[in-house]
């Protein structure tokens, strides 16, 4: 199992490359596209199968990076559940 450093080095933000976005380095597949991908129901082996270039571990990355980016954030609700 890689540590989570060894994770994060996978993911890359230049503002060259997708207008500053993070991606997974040597794609320009964003961490964001891949999160919504698993967001609406696509498996890790189909996202794998459709970008022959991506490992198990670059998925994992934006998993984990996705965390650490959210770990200090505060939210604001987008809906009010009803009492």
């Amino acid at each position: 199992m890689m540590r989570d450093e060894q994770l994060l080095e996978r993911i890359i933000v230049n503002p060259k490359v997708m207008v500053g976005k993070p991606v997974i380095r040597g794609t320009r597949l964003t961490v964001e596209y891949i999160l919504n991908l698993l967001a609406h129901g696509a498996t890790v082996e189909e996202i794998l199968q459709e970008y022959k270039g991506l490992t198990h571990e670059d998925i994992q990355a934006c998993i984990l990076f996705a965390t650490k980016a959210l770990e200090s954030t505060v939210f604001m609700p987008l809906s009010v559940e009803p009492a």
